[in-house]
């Protein structure tokens, strides 16, 4: 599949994707893609975030492929629960949040993220129904490599290591991220039409 082939969704975490996020970027320049906007990015509730992805899902007209970064991701795993085999033809999941050590993530806007008042913990472990690549940082303060491994395999997930990425997301420098876009584009060529 190419991008043209795919309604493309952009799932942004905790506190969206700024103005130079990389998400926000291919949000601009990938014709099929569009933001799933969420009520309210400061104070998630997974069952909402998961009903708005579906409800965005639910709206295309081509095979849906989900982008999703951080917060997302987790959202993207909660969804996978509920979505029958087929639903998504695929989803790009970068810098997971490991809600279950969330008590560890630094401050986001002055906030801490309470994982289970949100919904979000525990973190769905079930394998994906969906064809997936995980590419996750050495260096993430929100999820360690080793948790990032072991989630790939539960969700049998592709994955990649970033290497010292940081949380992959302006703040350490991927704004554009050029080597993403070419993951991504050969994440789709695997996926069937």
């Amino acid at each position: 599949m190419r991008t043209s082939d795919v309604d493309i969704l952009i799932v942004p975490g905790w506190s969206d994707s700024g103005a130079d996020h990389w998400q926000t970027r291919w949000e601009r320049t990938l014709k099929t893609a569009r933001r799933v906007e969420q009520d309210n990015w400061l104070a998630p509730d997974a069952e909402a975030w998961v009903g708005r992805i579906i409800e965005s899902a639910v709206q295309s007209s081509r095979p849906v492929v989900v982008v999703a970064h951080s917060l997302g991701v987790a959202a993207v795993a909660h969804l996978a629960k509920r979505i029958p085999k087929g639903f998504l033809s695929g989803a790009f999941l970068v810098a997971p949040a490991d809600i279950d050590h969330a008590s560890e993530w630094p401050e986001t806007k002055g906030l801490t993220f309470d994982a289970v008042t949100s919904g979000f913990a525990p973190l769905p472990r079930d394998p994906l129904p969906f064809p997936s690549v995980l590419v996750a940082s050495s260096t993430d303060p929100y999820c360690r490599m080793d948790r990032a491994t072991a989630l790939a395999g539960d969700w049998g997930a592709t994955l990649v290591d970033a290497g010292d990425a940081g949380h992959i997301n302006s703040a350490s420098g991927f704004g554009p991220w050029p080597d993403g876009v070419l993951r991504f584009g050969a994440f789709l060529r695997t996926l069937e039409a």
